[in-house]
C-alpha cells in the first residue's frame, strides 16, 4: 500500500471522521445504475447495428433501428429499474410494519430473537443481556436491528427516481456512440461499421475500467471482461443477421 493511500485511510478512520460519517446520511451508490445503463445501452444499439449490417441493410436502416431501440429500450430499462427499487422499498416498509406489530404483540418473543441473533455472533452472559436490554429499550433501534439482522434489509434506501434517471441517461449517452459513424453520409458502410466497432469497443473497455476504479479491481481485467461480454453479444447479433440474410437468399 502506498503512502498516500495509507494516510487517506488513517484520516478516514480518525474518531471525528468516523463520527461524522456514521451520523450523516448514508451515501447512495448510483455507479451500478450508470454502469448497467451504459453497458446495456452500448450492447443494445451496437447489436442492432451488427444485426442490420449482417443482414445487408443500408446504413439509414441501421441508423433508424439503432435510435428507435436506443430510446425505447432506454425508457423501458429506466422504468424497470424504477419499479424494481420501488418494490424493494415497499417490501422493506411491509416488513417494518410487521416487526412493529410483533413488538407490540409478542415483545418477549422479539427480545428472544435479539438474544439468539447476538448469541450467534459470539456474545454471552452479562454482555449479551446488556445488548438485549439496550436494543429493546429503544423501539426505533429495535425495529432497525430486526430489519438488518433478521431480514437482511439494509438501512440505505435507494431513490427509484434517481436510479431510473441515471440508468436512462447512461443508456442513451453511451448507447448513442456506436451510431455516430452512420451519420457520416459520405462514408462507405464498411468504414462506418469499422468506426462503430472501434467506438463500441472503446466504450465497453472504458465502462469496465471505470467500474474497476470505483470498486478497486484491476483495470485491464475489468475492461477486458466488459469488452468480451459486449463483443460476444455483438458477434451473436451479426451472426444472426448474416444467417437470416443467407437463408433468405437460399429461399429465393
Amino acid at each position: 500500500m502506498d503512502g498516500d493511500r495509507e494516510r487517506q485511510l488513517i484520516e478516514e478512520h480518525h474518531p471525528a471522521a468516523i463520527q461524522a460519517r456514521l451520523q450523516g446520511p448514508a451515501r447512495e451508490n448510483v455507479v451500478s445504475d450508470a454502469v448497467l445503463g451504459g453497458i446495456d445501452g452500448c450492447v443494445t444499439t451496437f447489436a442492432v447495428v451488427c444485426g442490420a449490417v449482417g443482414a445487408g441493410f443500408s446504413s439509414s436502416v441501421a441508423l433508424v433501428l439503432g435510435f428507435a431501440n436506443l430510446l425505447a429500450d432506454g425508457f423501458s430499462m429506466a422504468v424497470s429499474n424504477y419499479e424494481s427499487i420501488k418494490a424493494e422499498r415497499e417490501f422493506a416498509q411491509s416488513v417494518r410494519e410487521s416487526e412493529e406489530e410483533h413488538i407490540d404483540t409478542v415483545p418477549a418473543g422479539e427480545r428472544e430473537e435479539i438474544r439468539q441473533i447476538f448469541r450467534q455472533k459470539g456474545f454471552s452472559g452479562d454482555v449479551l443481556d446488556r445488548i438485549v436490554d439496550t436494543i429493546s429499550s429503544d423501539r426505533h433501534l429495535w425495529i432497525e436491528t430486526m430489519l438488518t439482522e433478521e431480514h437482511g434489509i439494509q438501512r440505505t434506501g435507494r431513490d427509484p427516481v434517481r436510479a431510473a434517471l441515471t440508468t436512462m441517461i447512461s443508456f442513451v449517452l453511451v448507447g448513442a456512440i456506436p451510431l455516430l459513424p452512420f451519420l457520416m453520409t459520405g462514408v462507405a458502410q464498411p468504414w462506418q461499421f469499422l468506426f462503430s466497432t472501434c467506438l463500441a469497443a472503446a466504450m465497453f473497455f472504458s465502462i469496465g475500467a471505470m467500474k474497476s476504479r470505483v470498486f478497486c479491481k484491476p483495470v485491464l481485467r475489468a475492461g477486458a471482461g466488459t469488452l468480451l461480454t459486449g463483443g460476444t453479444a455483438a458477434a451473436l447479433a451479426f451472426l444472426v443477421g448474416y444467417l437470416l440474410r443467407e437463408l433468405g437468399i437460399a429461399v429465393v
